[in-house]
């Protein structure tokens, strides 16, 4: 990111620009999530006709995404695809605000110790990455519970509210309920946090390396551009988020199944997935593999992938505009 310098930052900045960033994103992307999630939790196959499976079988109640679009706004109205919204947001609040104020601070301690960008490639911004990952996890994961338990539910709801499903996970599970899977999140952020953030890096750099070599083929003074435009950021954040999710996709599915375990939802959306399925992430990657096949594993990966896109995208782009913000109206203060 271009945060990354030997100056410190911020933390009060950082905190609030990804504060903001993640609520637009989580905003924008708020129906994709919630039929990403009951893909994920649906034990029967998505597609309508499953190879190698029994075909009495197959009454899943979504079956594509438009398919699983329409059913939710024709069930539930055009409010269903924002199921837990409330817990999302604060959710991504403490998140994001988490995420890039320990991202800059390592990268500030990692400067102040020695380590230059030159001396640590780009391993720095893959391990700031995951620092910063399981930290923002840690920090908001209940919220998560919440969000996942609210978008799942469908009609009949469970639960009306955020402050009921707390109680119902808590009287169900006990306090302990409220980070169920948190250890398979952490097993999952890290990997995706060093991904999403070491390869925005990764992108910027080949982008402006590649921006340079263009204009000293043309005869340019190469500082005609400095830094990168907001569609430079948006399109790195893109394939960022895209390539990240993809590779810790099955470990998503896992998480949203520990999560909701239990979770006393209407006949109609299918098997409930039982206590029982989750003992731990061995047994509930082997069933996964046993009954659904490859295909389980991947659930909810096309609403998931077009999700984490746009959001890592709009996430990025408005990280560094706030910051950029910030920093230009500290600078006319300072005139």
């Amino acid at each position: 990111m271009s945060a990354a310098k030997q100056t410190k930052s911020n933390p009060v900045t950082d905190a609030t620009a990804g504060a903001i960033a993640g609520c637009a994103a989580r905003f924008v992307v708020g129906p994709l999530d919630v039929i990403k999630i009951r893909f994920q939790v649906q034990l029967e196959p998505i597609a309508k006709r499953a190879v190698g499976l029994d075909p009495t079988s197959l009454a899943s109640k979504y079956t594509g995404l438009r398919q699983a679009l329409t059913t939710i706004v024709k069930e539930e109205g055009i409010k269903g695809l924002w199921r837990g919204t409330l817990p999302g947001q604060l959710l991504t609040v403490p998140y994001t605000a988490v995420q890039f104020v320990t991202l800059q601070q390592v990268r500030y301690f990692a400067h102040q110790s020695g380590i230059s960008d030159a001396m640590a490639g780009k391993s720095l911004s893959f391990v700031s990455g995951a620092m910063a990952g399981a930290a923002a996890t840690i920090a908001a994961y209940p919220f998560d519970i919440l969000r996942t338990t609210l978008a799942a539910q469908g009609e009949p709801k469970v639960y009306h509210s955020m402050m009921q499903a707390a109680r119902g996970v808590v009287q169900q599970h006990g306090v302990r309920g409220l980070y169920r899977g948190l250890n398979i999140t952490l097993l999952e952020i890290i990997p995706y946090a060093a991904l999403q953030f070491g390869l925005y890096d990764t992108f910027t750099a080949a982008w402006s390396k590649a921006h340079r070599q263009r204009l000293s083929a043309k005869g340019r003074d190469l500082q005609d551009k400095d830094g990168h435009s907001s569609f430079e950021r948006f399109m790195c954040g893109l394939c960022a988020g895209t390539l990240a999710k993809l590779t810790t996709h099955p470990l998503d599915v896992a998480k949203k199944r520990f999560q909701v375990a239990g979770l006393p939802r209407d006949a109609r959306y299918g098997a409930r997935i039982s206590q029982d399925a989750v003992k731990s992430l061995r047994l509930c990657l082997q069933q996964i593999w046993q009954r659904e096949g490859i295909h389980g594993f991947y659930k909810g990966s096309l609403p998931s992938i077009i999700k984490a896109a746009p959001s890592a995208a709009v996430t990025f782009a408005t990280y560094e505009f706030v910051i950029g913000y910030a920093a230009m109206t500290m600078a006319n203060k300072d005139q």
